[in-house]
């Protein structure tokens, strides 16, 4: 019985109380009280006439312990969780309101699955608290600077090989474009660009990093030095002739925006594939032009400070093919044959030159040309052998005896068996008493 005589009230409520039983006991009116407590005289005529009947306790609200009448049911509450523990593991609360409203017809804030996350001990990526560093204004227009990077990372999540996500993103506006490649290199960079002009046009600057793709780590030529000109990349040389400025960031930070979109996508990219079950790089282009990368801009682009879209359309004659390719200079040997990549090409046109120009497409295909203009050639797969001789069997001829003349000197002594005979006379008139001086017993 003692317990059911404690209230429980606020300070608020307390506060009231004593307003109230003051008005009660005719200390005050209920016009001052109304006045005391910004609330109205109905109120308070109510409010004294409830604690009149029931006592102190009703002057607290009568909601109070019981569940709201906006409550979500226990099964949809149960049901969303499995679905956070199953389906939507690791998701955050943001991007899971998101895909259960999409796909579950739950319609849920954020708020209330972050509280019920913490709540059961769900476990989700938090935003790390980022070091202070000067902010750049985005640029006016449309198309005036692009960042362009690639990211390595297990997008498969074991599904798939590990791939590189080439992505592209408007400074102005943050319209974002990505595609998938094995590696990143000259040729993805190259063909993801294609891409991206025929989609938006050509843009007035680029922003990347020092990539050995796109930033060369070579020393100038003394013919670049002649001229003041720095050594170039295959990408590098591509945007100049398209008439893109190439501006290189030293630090990840400085191109902040695609840095924070890639671990965006990292997020919700990942997720969304595995939802779907894509496990390869076709079907993940596939899937990235078809709905990803829509959905994503209609989400988080943003307008620009100016109206104007300073993409410019490719203009007309113009070959992308020509320009994003690698070009490299190659001898012509005497044979009319060139050698390129450890292959060796026939020239089958007359060329009277010393060095003519390799292109390597983006598909993979080589056009050979002389002051731009294509040459006809095959390639030799297999250069001729010449036939070795055949090993033939050695006829040894058997050495002729030494037959001395009949007059040579040494028929004409007589040397006994017991003789040793240290020297030959050397001049035939030698004397009989000189032969004999040469016999020794």
């Amino acid at each position: 019985m003692a317990e059911r005589d404690i209230i429980m009230m606020t300070q608020k409520e307390l506060k009231r109380l004593t307003v109230i039983h003051k008005t009660i006991d005719g200390q005050i009116t209920q016009v001052d009280a109304a006045d005391i407590l910004a609330l109205c005289t109905r109120q308070i005529t109510r409010v004294v006439k409830r604690v009149k009947l029931e006592g102190d306790k009703a002057i607290v609200h009568k909601s109070r312990g019981k569940p709201s009448n906006r409550a979500i049911l226990f099964k949809i509450k149960d049901k969303v969780l499995n679905l956070c523990r199953t389906t939507y593991k690791g998701f955050n609360p943001t991007f899971a309101s998101e895909k259960l409203l999409e796909v579950n017809k739950i319609k849920l804030h954020p708020e209330t699955l972050r509280l019920w996350f913490i709540e059961t001990g769900l476990k989700y990526k938090k935003r790390r608290a980022r070091k202070h560093r000067s902010w750049r204004e985005r640029k006016p227009c449309f198309g005036q600077m692009v960042q362009l990077d690639g990211s390595h990372h297990e997008w498969f999540e074991q599904r798939g090989p590990r791939c590189v996500f080439m992505g592209y993103i408007d400074d102005a506006t943050g319209t974002f474009f990505g595609r998938f490649y094995d590696y990143e290199g000259t040729k993805p960079a190259m063909d993801s660009l294609k891409l991206y002009v025929k989609k938006y046009g050509i843009p007035q600057s680029v922003y990347l990093d020092k990539h050995s793709a796109y930033k060369s780590k070579k020393e100038s030529t003394i013919e670049e030095q002649l001229e003041n000109k720095k050594a170039q990349t295959q990408f590098e040389r591509a945007l100049q002739e398209l008439g893109v400025e190439t501006i290189h960031a030293d630090s990840p930070q400085a191109k902040g925006r695609i840095e924070r979109a890639f671990n965006t996508h990292q997020d919700r990219l990942i997720k969304e594939m595995r939802l779907k079950g894509i496990s390869t790089v076709k079907e993940a282009n596939r899937f990235l032009g078809s709905y990803y990368i829509p959905k994503h801009n209609r989400k988080f682009t943003i307008p620009t400070r100016n109206k104007a879209n300073l993409y410019r359309p490719i203009p007309k004659g113009l070959d992308l093919d020509k320009i994003l390719c690698i070009r490299q200079e190659a001898a012509l040997r005497n044979d009319f044959t060139v050698i390129y990549d450890r292959r060796l090409y026939q020239i089958l046109e007359p060329v009277n030159a010393k060095k003519l120009m390799v292109e390597e497409r983006i598909n993979g295909t080589i056009v050979i040309t002389y002051k731009d203009q294509p040459l006809k050639y095959k390639q030799i797969t297999q250069r001729p052998v010449k036939p070795k001789p055949k090993k033939t069997a050695k006829i040894t001829k058997p050495k002729k005896l030494y037959i001395p003349p009949k007059d040579h000197p040494y028929k004409s002594f007589k040397v006994s068996p017991y003789t040793h005979i240290h020297s030959y006379p050397q001049k035939e008139e030698s004397s009989k008493e000189e032969k004999e001086l040469l016999l020794v017993h």
